[in-house]
């Protein structure tokens, strides 16, 4: 891997414009294995660098691949409108980075939210033709029936979809909870799919993502994780 300049690696990782991270270079606030680097001209090879500005540790990575645990009332965009967004959650230099949120979800539910600043990553995570997997957990106003797992399960039909759309999975989960897969990632979907079947949906969470269980990662709500190789794994290829 080739050397790149120290003021370029800051910049890469999101500490803020270059003629900022000079500043900071420049001012004391970086050190590399312990030593002050006061050269922003200096270049280093990025392989396993880890830095330490502000006191703070960071890892150099290329891309940022992360696993957030989305609590209530967060809107899922980088420009949110009545609600504090998901990014308010994550270090500053993210926003930097311009990391994203991997699809989205509404600002009442909760559960896994995967964000990135990798676009095939993204891409690859939230294409309908990946038919990625998705775990909800659903609580509904009325209680659950036979007659409502049928349906789900066979397909409703919503209003602006062309074919009606069914649960890859459905089952009840206690009186009021349902736990639904879906692969299709269409807007609002488990909610307009218990409306169509009858029901309502009174809370949802997403518990899981292709292969990978929120529950496995540790995290409470407003937590967050970098997402090691063998994580990634789980989720849809690249």
């Amino acid at each position: 891997m080739s050397k790149i300049s120290l003021d370029r690696i800051l910049q890469s990782q999101g500490f803020g414009t270059r003629k900022y991270c000079r500043a900071l270079i420049e001012d004391g606030d970086v050190l590399i294995g312990g030593v002050v680097q006061d050269n922003y001209k200096t270049s280093f090879d990025t392989e396993g660098l880890v830095l330490q500005v502000f006191e703070e540790e960071w890892v150099y990575r290329e891309h940022l691949y992360l696993a957030l645990y989305k609590p209530a009332d967060y809107e899922c965009s980088r420009k949110p409108s009545h609600h504090p967004g998901v990014l308010t959650l994550l270090p500053e230099q993210f926003s930097w980075r311009e990391v994203q949120p991997v699809g989205r979800l509404d600002h009442d539910t909760t559960g896994m939210l995967l964000m990135s600043d990798d676009g095939p990553f993204i891409h690859a995570q939230s294409s309908p033709k990946r038919h990625v997997p998705k775990v909800y957990q659903a609580t509904t106003h009325d209680p659950v029936t036979p007659e409502l797992i049928a349906q789900l399960r066979a397909g409703v039909q919503l209003h602006d979809e062309p074919a009606p759309l069914a649960a890859l999975v459905c089952e009840q989960r206690g009186e009021h909870q349902l736990e639904i897969v879906l692969e299709q990632g269409k807007y609002h979907q488990v909610k307009r799919m218990l409306a169509a079947a009858g029901n309502h949906c009174s809370a949802l969470h997403r518990s899981a993502i292709g292969g990978l269980e929120l529950a496995s990662l540790g995290l409470q709500e407003g937590e967050w994780c970098y997402l090691t190789p063998e994580q990634l794994a789980l989720l849809a290829p690249v």
